[in-house]
């Protein structure tokens, strides 16, 4: 099914998210399918994300979205379809290579070490980043070195974990965690930071400060996220996708794409009669 809602007022090539812009796609994918058994859980995807756009994939349970997020990422392999990278196809290419590429991914439960301290994880990054592969001469030279990087700094600044640089990661709050998870894949600098469901299990302030962080790199990072609660990140996005049983029903901006009579009916199960009321389906 072709989505409905046009982005940015542009047209869509048939089955294809397109964001008419004149940026080059960092990630596309065509007729990507998942299946596991009977249950066909992302059914012939055509999607593309462009360098700095910032977008969004929404859907409720069961709609395919994190089974997409995973053949994007290279931690499920796609039954059928190609997905391209910078233009290379990397349908066959390892999740751990896809980092090296350049997608940098974080989860819905935070990616830490608990019993290291705030700055040593970001040097953890950091090291892996800008140093090589392997953790261990680490081990045998001290670290009292490398927070005095530049960026480390920096990143202590910008998602505002200064004041518990020493703090075990342990003993922060979970969305202290989730910001120094956040800043630990920048710190990578990776080409396309896809999100998933960053904002799960936040309290309203929480959310609020993480989305703070995230906004002041808009325009410098392309940046994906998964998400099962669009209120939560619609102000956020450029862009919006929604998928329902497998499909793109939706792409665009989120106004537009929350109006769409499909994405009614199959995301807040709202009926619209041919009177044009609205009422909620059983």
């Amino acid at each position: 099914m072709a989505p409905r809602c046009s982005h940015r007022g542009g047209t869509h090539e048939k089955g294809f998210a397109v964001n008419p812009v004149s940026a080059a796609a960092i990630i596309q994918t065509e007729n990507v399918t998942k299946r596991f058994g009977e249950l066909v859980a992302v059914d012939h995807v055509n999607y593309i994300l462009h360098e700095n756009e910032v977008a969004g994939i929404v859907g409720s349970n069961g709609a395919g979205k994190t089974t997409f997020f995973n053949l994007i990422t290279g931690y499920y392999p796609p039954d059928e379809g190609t997905i391209l990278y910078q233009g290379e196809d990397v349908t066959h290419v390892s999740a751990e290579r896809r980092v090296d590429m350049g997608m940098m991914r974080t989860f819905q439960l935070t990616s830490t070490f608990d019993n290291l301290t705030v700055v040593d994880n970001l040097v953890l990054s950091f090291y892996r980043a800008h140093r090589g592969s392997s953790l261990f001469p680490l081990f045998f030279t001290t670290r009292k070195h490398y927070p005095r990087e530049e960026r480390i700094a920096e990143s202590l600044e910008t998602f505002e974990l200064e004041n518990e640089s020493q703090r075990q990661v342990k003993h922060l709050s979970l969305g202290q965690k989730r910001r120094l998870e956040i800043a630990m894949a920048i710190l990578a600098e990776p080409k396309v930071l896809l999100l998933d469901e960053p904002l799960a299990g936040l309290a309203e302030l929480e959310i609020k400060e993480v989305l703070g962080v995230l906004k002041k790199h808009i325009g410098k990072q392309t940046i994906l996220i998964v998400e099962h609660k669009i209120s939560q990140v619609e102000d956020f996005l450029e862009r919006l996708t929604v998928m329902h049983e497998g499909k793109i029903i939706a792409d665009g901006k989120c106004e537009e794409c929350l109006r769409d009579p499909e994405v009614r009916k199959s995301y807040w199960q709202i009926e619209t009669a041919s009177d044009g009321t609205e009422g909620v389906r059983k």
